[in-house]
């Protein structure tokens, strides 16, 4: 699907802003460039962008850096947060996130935010405020969520979205999905969430959906969605959900970070807490935070076992796979937890390039974003630097050197 210029803009002026004075020229690299391993290279960056890859390259007044033993990525992409503030974004590139991908905020934070880009913080794209019904999921969050009832109302929904900025549309559709012993939230029905993925493509938006049952997933695929903001709960998974993602062309963002942290008993973010590469640059309130689970994880109310199986399906597909995490829900935080869905897609079937590619090449392809997401001559210098081969081992990704972004080094602070 082409996106209109209007969604170009800000990738255009955010590629604008970097004025990089000085080249740096990585030698003798080893380059994961989004979506294979290149064992040793040259890779030089000028003015914000990545601009020649090869063998001995000139050094000219470039700064070297020695890649031996180390491995250069893209910057990751993280393809399901909330930004809440500033500090939101500086945190998620202390670990090498470059791009966020918001999936609910209000206009006036995202256009707040989108004015002060600065080189310590992420950049990021957002849906804005979410489609969603009177009382329904997203309107819980203390926001004047702007709602709808039946499909008459979608075009003038998402043009108002448009209008307010929004990058792509979010639709919480929780059909199925509700918890044991728990009151379940009114959602959209079926004719309005087709309605609203129609209205979305009509304006060259792209149509992501919340789900949290099989079921919801499987009615929004039906409907047109171009993406899965979530892998579902539940014991199993239907042998076709896979195929049936693949054979529509759609791509789904698992966040198995909170999924884990719904079903618990303990979260899957305790581990990062205790991980001495992640730790020194973590707050005691993310460190909290990752530590945390949802109330029906204290309860056992819930079973995960649905979401590991159904990523094997759609690897075994074909299916685009996008990484994403949900923070900074409870079990969860920016940037660190990206590291360890990463090596839950690993432990769950993915082979560690799969996993990579996912945070990588696979987000800038789903969302249409031509700028980033690889490693090739004319793309943003958005830059992660690690000790050690993450294509082998995937909690190499931990092991950080250097963040680059717009080709501008990060300085790492430890908290």
């Amino acid at each position: 699907m082409k996106m209109i210029r209007k969604f170009f803009l800000y990738l255009l002026l955010s590629s604008a802003v970097f004025a990089q004075e000085t080249p740096i020229l990585f030698q003798k690299v080893r380059v994961f460039d989004g979506t294979k391993v290149i064992a040793e290279i040259d890779v030089l960056i000028q003015n914000g962008k990545i601009k020649e890859i090869g063998p001995n390259l000139a050094v000219g007044e470039a700064k070297v850096v020695d890649g031996a033993g180390m491995t250069l990525l893209p910057g990751l992409i993280d393809a399901h947060v909330h930004v809440h503030d500033a500090a939101s974004l500086e945190q998620a590139l202390l670990f090498g996130v470059t791009t966020e991908l918001d999936m609910m905020m209000s206009p006036r934070l995202e256009q707040q935010l989108k004015q002060t880009d600065r080189d310590d913080r992420a950049s990021f794209f957002s849906a804005g405020f979410p489609a969603t019904v009177p009382g329904g999921h997203g309107t819980e969050y203390g926001l004047d969520i702007p709602t709808l009832r039946m499909p008459s109302e979608a075009e003038a929904f998402v043009e108002s979205r448009i209008r307010e900025g929004s990058d792509y549309i979010k639709i919480m559709y929780t059909a199925g999905a509700e918890l044991p012993r728990m009151n379940p939230r009114p959602t959209l029905s079926k004719e309005t969430l087709a309605a609203v993925v129609a209205a979305a493509h009509k304006n060259h938006r792209l149509a992501v959906v919340h789900i949290g049952s099989e079921m919801g997933a499987r009615n929004a695929i039906l409907a047109g969605a171009d993406g899965l903001a979530h892998l579902f709960r539940g014991y199993s998974s239907p042998r076709d959900f896979g195929e049936l993602v693949a054979e529509h062309h759609a791509f789904v963002i698992p966040t198995l970070s909170v999924l884990y942290s719904v079903c618990g008993p303990d979260s899957a973010g305790s581990k990062l807490v205790k991980d001495p590469l992640l730790s020194p640059y973590l707050s005691h309130e993310a460190k909290s935070r990752l530590k945390d689970t949802f109330p029906s994880a204290r309860m056992n109310l819930v079973s995960c076992k649905a979401a590991p199986e159904a990523l094997r399906q759609l690897k075994a597909a074909g299916a685009l796979i996008v990484a994403g995490t949900d923070a900074p829900n409870p079990g969860t935080t920016y940037g660190a937890s990206l590291h360890g869905e990463l090596e839950m897609y690993v432990e769950d079937g993915l082979t560690p390039i799969e996993a990579l590619t996912a945070a990588t090449s696979s987000p800038a392809q789903a969302f249409h974003i031509s700028d980033r997401g690889r490693i090739a001559p004319g793309l943003r210098a958005d830059l992660l630097l690690v000790n050690g081969h993450p294509d082998e081992n995937i909690k190499a990704t931990r092991d950080i050197q250097a963040v680059y972004k717009g080709g501008v080094e990060l300085e790492r602070k430890r908290r």
